[in-house]
């Protein structure tokens, strides 16, 4: 889950009931026996949809080519109601899904989904497909939610993003309007531009678009990987659905048992965190490479230096396009979710602090600017997600924030939030927090769905999997989730600040993720170390 990238300078339903058609909440399933396939009486035009499998198209289908080892990938796409509430209204969605095969015989099937909220999760599978021990017996399925990818899409009409450039540390009454502006524009565009779909992009539709999905996949019950604000969803179906909830995995948790709002108020504690104590000492041990400061501190303070000198002017690289203060930041919060972005973090720093710098020769700037450049296009790849590249114009960026707009409640007004950013800068969180009153939600004009009471009693033991500094899901919300959401385990990673865990190369957290997402053995809560962070090449 990321607020920075998506906010608009740094990036962040009523209806009848038919006859024929009751919706799945808790308590609604019976608790003894078999279930019917369908058990919610899904109306047949949906639940005897036939999914037609086949070899994915690239770019038609999937935005890049998977990589080795996923290219088989099959894809397919399934009908939804638009609106759920309405299912025999004849107003359908398109929902684009695909499968990595078992390598055996299939016996169960384990839903991907990497977060966002709204990411397109298409190409997801690809990221467990260099785990030989669950894709024995399971296939692993991913989709693009409702509004993105190559589901039928919502937009913003391209407004998320005006006034990126003006810097949120600049705390004139005149400069706090003019991004509070730009937030209303997009906000309201938002709205607008998506339609009668807008109010319909929320977890609690997409979770029924789910469960269609499982009876499409033939199953009683869906497995789950989850990372991010995907261990939202996975919460929301296990509690709507508890009977077809088998091994639920939420890696990198969100604090989903309470509002959207309270669990992104913990990202700016997270962020800074991993900025100060993870990111900037390591840089700080490299100092021979990097020269950047010999201490996390000093590290710091250079950092100051350069931002404050894109305060007084942009830099303009060859093809146009500028770096300010503000882009700094966010190009910084992108690249700490995960440690293998250190070294291209670092070497971008170095390279800004080039083109800011008066005395720097002609061929040094040049060379900067075309590192810069380089790593700006490569942002997107160098992060915890590596396989999820939106190529659906605004719509993830539209849903990211539309789904937390339309549901549950998200207070304050624009002065609060004013007055909430500027503690957060006087607790020295400004990385994220001179910006935390970019809140598109206050400009909301369509009150929110409530949400329904998440805290896990008649579900299976879920598995939350969170590293110690986490920054996009801090282990502080996480910690308060397990404790609300009865009967959930946790395994806490020490030594480590990654933004998504399991199949990322930590053997011994796969190891016991897989005795549960496999042989059902649920764990006692426990703490497994990290992995060490990353030499730079030259060191």
């Amino acid at each position: 889950m990321t607020r920075l990238r998506y906010a608009v300078v740094i990036p962040a339903i009523a209806g009848t009931l038919l006859a024929g058609f009751t919706p799945a909440f808790a308590g609604q399933e019976v608790a003894a026996g078999k279930l019917p396939l369908n058990s919610t009486n899904i109306p047949p035009q949906y639940a005897n949809q036939k999914l037609d499998w086949h070899k994915c198209a690239v770019p038609a289908e999937l935005p890049t080519a998977p990589p080795a080892g996923a290219e088989d990938m099959e894809c397919a796409t399934y009908k939804t109601p638009r609106n759920w509430y309405q299912a025999n209204a004849q107003i359908d969605l398109t929902i684009a899904v695909s499968r990595l095969k078992a390598t055996k015989d299939a016996t169960a099937s384990v839903v991907t989904n990497p977060g966002g909220p709204g990411a397109p999760g298409r190409n997801f599978p690809a990221r467990l497909r260099n785990q030989p021990k669950l894709r024995e017996h399971q296939e692993i399925v991913g989709f693009d939610p409702r509004g993105t990818g190559k589901s039928t899409n919502i937009t913003c009409g391209g407004a998320i993003g005006t006034g990126s450039d003006l810097d949120p540390r600049d705390r004139s009454k005149q400069n706090l309007n003019l991004i509070l502006q730009a937030t209303k524009y997009a906000a309201l565009s938002c709205q607008q531009k998506s339609g009668e779909l807008g109010p319909l992009i929320n977890t609690d539709q997409t979770v029924k678009d789910i469960d269609l999905l499982r009876v499409l996949l033939g199953r009683d019950k869906i497995n789950w990987v989850g990372y991010s604000a995907g261990t939202w969803m996975g919460a929301h179906y296990a509690q709507a659905y508890p009977a077809r909830t088998g091994r639920f995995v939420l890696d990198s948790a969100t604090e989903f048992t309470t509002t959207w709002q309270k669990s992104f108020d913990w990202q700016p504690l997270g962020f800074e965190r991993r900025w100060r104590q993870d990111f900037l000492p390591w840089m700080a041990k490299y100092d021979n490479l990097y020269h950047f400061g010999t201490s996390g501190e000093a590290a710091r303070q250079t950092y100051e230096q350069v931002r404050y000198a894109l305060t007084q002017g942009a830099v303009t690289l060859p093809d146009g396009s500028t770096v300010s203060a503000n882009g700094l930041d966010s190009f910084i919060a992108s690249s700490i979710y995960s440690k293998r972005a250190f070294p291209s973090l670092a070497d971008y720093l170095v390279s800004v602090r080039t083109l800011t710098q008066g005395t720097a020769s002609a061929q040094a700037k040049t060379s900067a600017a075309q590192k810069v450049k380089a790593a700006d296009k490569s942002t997107e790849t160098s992060g915890a997600q590596p396989l999820m590249v939106p190529t659906d114009g605004d719509a993830y960026d539209a849903s990211f924030w539309t789904i937390p707009c339309n549901e549950g409640p998200w207070t304050g007004s624009t002065a609060s939030a004013i007055k909430q950013s500027q503690k957060l800068i006087d607790q020295q969180l400004p990385l994220l927090g001179a910006g935390w009153f970019i809140q598109p939600c206050l400009f909301w004009k369509k009150p929110p769905s409530p949400l329904p009471v998440l805290d896990g009693k008649g579900v299976p033991p879920v598995l939350i999997v969170e590293s110690e500094h986490d920054p996009a899901t801090p282990i502080e919300g996480a910690r308060r989730a397990h404790k609300a959401f009865a009967g959930s385990r946790m395994l806490t990673i020490t030594g480590e600040g990654d933004h998504g865990i399991y199949a990322g190369g930590n053997a011994g957290v796969d190891k016991v993720v897989e005795a549960y997402l496999v042989d059902g053995v649920v764990p006692n809560d426990q703490s497994l170390p990290g992995m060490p962070l990353p030499v730079p090449a030259g060191a």
